[in-house]
This record gives structure tokens, C-alpha cells and sequence, in this order.
């Protein structure tokens, strides 16, 4: 057990049966009544995000989840497989349970994965990808100058906006956080 008071982004605590990752936390003192914790939660089987606030000093139990990194290896079409590169056992994914990720995956990208219970309830990509551009509209010239954007279809299927630069084939790097162009590689 925990309190409100030791919350860190990050950290995955359960609550009413379910399992929750802290956003983000802020600790209130108002000038009358006790102090709170404001908080962020997203369920980690949904991904739905739900704000809580928690009496100051409010236990609440915390899980011990256990990180692998896991290499992509292929979509077999109803499920996604990774491989733990130290043990060579390969998992099997459901679409739902990678959820957004598959955006950001090409084959031999390593992911972590979180486990508990022996169970695998949570991926997270690397911060950075690199994707090949495989559609887009073709340079203009002149209007590099102005430094406009145009929308490119990457090698995942994903859609970005990327500078009026960048070609079909052109390899980029891909923050996958916020889902935006950084660099051609």
C-alpha cells in the first residue's frame, strides 16, 4: 500500500478492480479544508482517462509491474507476435490490447511491455520511430520558401503532416508521442 501523497507520473495503482497509470497528479492545499491530490488516471485495458482527486495521505495500493523490452516480429492477420530477445518466447497480441501502437509498428522495432500477473496489460512504442513515407504529394517548386505542411501516408497506414519536402520513399523519424514529423533520416 501507498498513499496519494507518494504518486509519480507513471505509476500504475489499483482501484476498484481495475488497474490505473497516473497522467498526472497535482497536490491542492487550499486555504481552508485539508489538502488533495488532483488527479489523471488512464485504465490501462480501455485506455479511457478519468480525473479522481484523493484526500491527502489517502492509501491506495500500488502494483508491481514488471517491464520487458519485446522485439515486433509480424502480424499473422488476428494477432500480433513479439519475441523477448533474452528468452526467445514469443507472445501473441490481440488488435485491442495493442491498440494504437500498431501505428508505429515495422518489423524488428522494440517495444516495452508491461506485466502482471504473468500477463502482458500494457505496450508502449519506443518515443521515436523511423517510417518510410509511402504517399504523398509531390514537391512543388517555390513553395518550399514558405514552409508549409502537406499530409503524408507512412509504410503503417498512419497519416501525418510533414514539410512540403518531403518525397514518397523519403524515410522520417516519427515522435510517437505526439504522433508529429521530427526529421528525414
Amino acid at each position: 500500500m501507498t498513499t496519494s501523497n507518494d504518486f509519480k507520473n507513471g505509476m500504475i495503482i489499483k482501484q476498484g478492480g481495475s488497474l490505473y497509470i497516473i497522467v498526472e497528479f497535482l497536490h491542492v492545499k487550499p486555504g481552508k479544508g485539508g489538502a488533495f491530490v488532483r488527479s489523471k488516471l488512464k485504465k490501462l485495458l480501455t485506455g479511457a482517462v478519468v480525473e479522481k482527486t484523493f484526500r491527502a495521505g489517502e492509501k491506495v495500493e500500488d502494483v508491481t509491474v514488471e517491464r520487458k523490452s519485446l522485439q515486433y516480429s509480424y502480424y499473422d492477420g488476428q494477432s500480433y507476435v513479439f519475441m523477448d530477445l533474452i528468452t526467445y518466447e514469443q507472445y501473441e497480441l490481440t488488435p485491442d490490447l495493442v491498440g494504437n501502437t500498431k501505428n508505429y509498428l515495422i518489423e524488428g522495432v522494440e517495444v516495452v511491455a508491461y506485466f502482471y500477473d504473468e500477463k502482458i496489460i500494457m505496450i508502449e512504442p519506443p518515443l521515436f520511430v523511423n517510417l518510410k513515407v509511402a504517399e504523398t504529394q509531390p514537391e512543388l517548386r517555390g513553395n518550399t520558401v514558405s514552409g508549409g505542411n502537406k499530409p503524408a501516408t507512412l509504410e503503417t497506414g498512419i497519416s501525418i503532416t510533414v514539410p512540403l519536402f518531403i518525397n514518397e520513399d523519403d524515410t522520417i523519424k516519427v515522435d510517437t508521442r505526439t504522433n508529429t514529423y521530427i526529421e528525414r533520416v
